[in-house]
């Protein structure tokens, strides 16, 4: 009898001792489901608020009738440039999906503009149809470092602002003003690309929607012509996009892009006489950064092709006065290049560079023209040419926040009026994984 209770015991504590055991691994594997979960989600996005002073006249004639104005006084605005929301899953096994929704200047992508040519009429001008603009929406899978596939809709890293549009990856208040004038900035489209990165070597390449020929102008060249008016995106012609990034040498980036694809017959203007009008867009761009030793530089050179520019704009004037498009004339040719440099002074400071703080004085050159060449019996707008020099401060009290402040000036040539600007900002940027 007292064996058999012995074993009773024993047995019982066996069974307490497995049931602790397997408690602990129900415990263990909720703990590592959850972390694996938390691992998983990723959250962030970036925002920009700005104050500006112009020290300029905002007249809609500042540039027809450039004498009148030569003395004006000053204005003020504020802005919120963008403000994005990062959503991102990875599902494993390589499948992973991103999204990002941006408000730009704190509205819809619709405002309404005075127009600064003709009789600065009031005209509404829309962007891209919807309250809110979806940046990304893709799906990716992966199958190495060296190898990935996304689907979807996804930016194009044409330029140097395109690859590195956050507010932490430049120095100005604003987005530099070259690329984001003659280029769509930032450009996102719908389509496939495949990417990687081997070694010192990272490439990508994707198959896009065209750009609307319809949208382009003289003011802004294609910047325009990846957005849609309408709830749908003309995709009658399709275009390709590359760019190369090198990293052998140490702190330093080396970058090539290119674009090339028909604008003319993906609108919904490409009719009759008009409807062969290919109006090819092609791109060219160079970009360099440099991060090493408490100092950063970054430069940028643009160019861009645009065949059939007089035809183009041609059809574009001929277009229905209630269509989308800007009725004027669009250049052959257009070009922005920028460099930018600063040093982080707070690192000779000991009481930021003990608390990890950096404070950059830079300084910035731009040089831009959306008309930069046009074709013969096309007028050359020698207002859309410009430089703009800029001096100013950034100053990371953490890491995931910037305080930029500026005084910039945007010079024109000699019979317009220069415009300078002073301009504060605080913007923030953050990926979080939850």
């Amino acid at each position: 009898m007292k064996n058999l209770l012995r074993c009773v015991i024993l047995v019982s504590a066996l069974m307490s001792m497995g049931t602790h055991v397997a408690a602990a691994q129900i415990d263990r594997t909720q703990t590592d489901t959850t972390q694996i979960k938390r691992s998983r989600l990723t959250l962030g996005g970036y925002g920009e608020a700005v104050a500006s002073r112009m020290f300029y006249s905002n007249n809609y004639k500042r540039y027809t009738d450039a004498s009148l104005y030569k003395n004006a006084s000053s204005f003020g605005q504020v802005d919120l440039p963008h403000v994005v929301f990062y959503v991102g899953y990875d599902f494993g096994r390589g499948w992973s999906v991103g999204s990002e929704i941006e408000y730009e200047h704190g509205g819809t992508e619709s405002a309404i503009e005075i127009e600064e040519e003709e009789t600065g009429e009031y005209e509404k001008e829309i962007e891209r149809g919807g309250e809110v603009a979806l940046e990304q929406f893709w799906i990716q899978k992966s199958f190495s470092g060296a190898l990935n596939i996304r689907a979807g809709h996804i930016i194009v890293p044409v330029g140097a602002t395109n690859a590195a549009h956050e507010p932490d990856k430049f120095f100005t208040v604003y987005r530099p003003e070259g690329e984001n004038t003659i280029l769509p900035c930032t450009w996102h489209e719908t389509g496939i690309s495949i990417w990687g990165r081997k070694g010192d070597w990272r490439y990508e390449g994707m198959l896009i929607a065209g750009l609307d020929g319809d949208r382009l102008n003289n003011k802004n060249w294609i910047h325009d012509g990846a957005g849609s008016p309408y709830e749908f995106k003309m995709a009658s012609a399709l275009a390709g996009a590359a760019r190369i990034d090198n990293y052998s040498v140490d702190g330093l980036r080396l970058s090539l892009s290119g674009y090339v694809g028909n604008s003319g017959c993906n609108t919904l203007n490409a009719s009759g006489k008009y409807a062969d009008v290919k109006a090819t867009v092609a791109i060219v761009a160079f970009d360099f950064l440099y991060n090493n030793h408490n100092f950063i530089a970054r430069g940028n050179f643009d160019y861009g092709f645009l065949s059939n520019s007089l035809e183009l704009s041609i059809a574009n004037k001929a277009s229905r006065k209630d269509s989308p498009s800007p009725k004027n004339n669009v250049a052959k040719n257009a070009i922005a290049m920028g460099v930018e440099a600063g040093y982080d002074f707070g690192s000779l400071m000991a009481p930021l560079h003990s608390r990890g703080q950096r404070l950059y004085l830079f300084g910035r050159y731009d040089y831009y023209d959306a008309m930069f060449k046009t074709v013969q019996n096309m007028t050359k707008e020698e207002e859309w040419g410009r430089q703009k020099i800029t001096f100013g401060l950034n100053y990371y009290p953490i890491k995931q926040i910037v305080v930029k402040g500026e005084w910039s000036n945007r010079i024109f040539k000699s019979q317009f009026n220069n415009e300078p600007t002073v301009s504060l900002g605080i913007c923030y940027c953050g990926m979080f994984n939850i």
